[in-house]
């Protein structure tokens, strides 16, 4: 139970720290993408102003002017590999362009990611207007734009060593949350194990102690019972009362008491040389004899079909309560006039014993919690009076004690079924 509590609990963990961690990632690639590329859109903005001043000089010179290397006056920032420029009227028709980008698309003002026209990629672009004055002093007149290029191939490389570096590092976080969240879980749950082990055997150690005043009680009320000449009349149903109230009382703590001896005896291998290797069919048929009687009490069908037989390795006694349990909810659960059918296959190496009722079913959000124990379901148990709330917990106790397991369906007002899975004896 507690292993499961420690990897639920570190998995819990792990999928924080990997939100986290994807947030952190996704924050700090788009803050730097968005740096490098202001970075670059300064760079070209710098690229395009420089140029502006010869639009005038393209326009009547045309390429002849921007060959003119030692005349222009951006040959010093202009990289001929990496970056290109080009002049455009103010109608978009390209006018002269240099360098070796080539773009397949007009003018447009500011900045922009395209796709290169030779080869795959990207190209960023950063485009101004050029104004010039009106002979009426108006407002200005466009004369045209420039549009500075540069490829992106630097700042993708850049960004896939980011990515690179990101997923490393949340790789590495990854592996030591993980080493510190085994630690830290095992630190968490340790008290509560440690509260948990007290109480398991605060709860042997109260119901065994119980036993003794219980026994002694009972003992009194049944001699008294014996004797009704000195009881006054007024008092034999309150006789009655003590009676049936320590009968159940003895039950509850015998039940915790098995509980908590199993629960102790879960940690160490089951003592198999004082098991024997018994008949299942055997079991099943005394119980069945045994319940005919309150099935019969209840106008209820109870059946038997025998598939197969079966031997398995067991505590008799202890099988006895398991199916014994199982039996009773089932009658027990069931209106009159309905059936309970108990069955017994095999399967691989494994016995299956399948007890179905068509009594009054539980609910489909109850279904997981069945087995825990003192559970009631309001619908499903409150027709039963006297139940310790403990019986279907024993029944799965002695179950995984003998290597085996239950499962169990149900649908309200249909019925339920319960599938006990025992390993056959070899």
């Amino acid at each position: 139970m507690f292993q499961g509590l420690r990897w639920r609990l570190l998995w819990s963990q792990l999928m924080v720290t990997v939100a986290i961690l994807s947030v952190f990632g996704a924050g700090v690639y788009v803050f730097f993408s968005r740096s490098l590329y202001s970075q670059l859109d300064k760079k070209l903005l710098t690229l395009a102003q420089s140029a502006a001043p010869s639009l005038a000089e393209v326009k009547v010179r045309g390429s002849e002017y921007i060959e003119r290397v030692d005349e222009v006056p951006w040959r010093d920032i202009f990289n001929r590999d990496q970056q290109s420029l080009e002049w455009f009227d103010a109608d978009g028709q390209l006018l002269a362009s240099r360098g070796r980008l080539e773009l397949a698309f007009g003018p447009k003002t500011g900045s922009q990611t395209l796709k290169r026209k030779q080869k795959p990629g990207h190209v960023r672009t950063y485009t101004i207007s050029i104004f010039k004055d009106s002979p009426n002093d108006n407002q200005p007149i466009l004369g045209g734009y420039i549009r500075a290029s540069q490829s992106t191939e630097d700042v993708e490389v850049v960004q896939r060593q980011l990515l690179w570096g990101l997923g490393m590092g949340g790789m590495m976080t990854l592996g030591l949350a993980s080493l510190g969240g085994v630690w830290l879980t095992h630190k968490a749950v340790e008290p509560v194990e440690q509260s948990f082990q007290q109480l398991k055997q605060f709860t042997a150690d109260a119901s065994h102690e119980l036993r003794g005043p219980l026994t002694a009680i009972r003992a009194s009320v049944d001699v008294m019972r014996n004797h009704p000449e000195r009881v006054h009349p007024k008092d034999a149903k309150k006789l009655a009362a003590i009676a049936s109230a320590t009968i159940q009382m003895s039950q509850l703590t015998q039940d915790l008491l098995f509980l908590a001896r199993t629960d102790t005896a879960s940690v160490i291998p089951p003592p198999t040389r004082e098991w024997l290797t018994i008949s299942l069919n055997k079991v099943l048929q005394d119980l069945m004899e045994l319940l005919e009687p309150f099935a019969q009490d209840k106008k209820i069908a109870l059946k038997a079909e025998w598939l197969a037989m079966a031997a398995i390795v067991g505590d008799e006694s202890q099988l006895t309560r398991l199916f014994s349990n199982l039996l009773e909810n089932a009658i027990q659960y069931t209106p009159a006039g309905g059936r309970v059918d108990l069955s017994l296959t095999k399967y691989n190496r494994l016995a299956i014993v399948s007890i179905k009722d068509t009594g009054i079913g539980i609910e489909q959000e109850s279904l997981p919690f069945v087995f825990d124990r003192f559970w009631r379901a309001d619908k499903a148990r409150s027709r039963r009076e006297g139940g310790t709330g403990l019986g279907l917990a024993i029944a799965q106790a002695i179950a995984q004690r003998h290597g085996g397991k239950i499962t169990v369906t149900s649908q309200t007002g249909c019925g339920t079924c319960f599938k006990v899975r025992l390993p056959l004896s070899s």
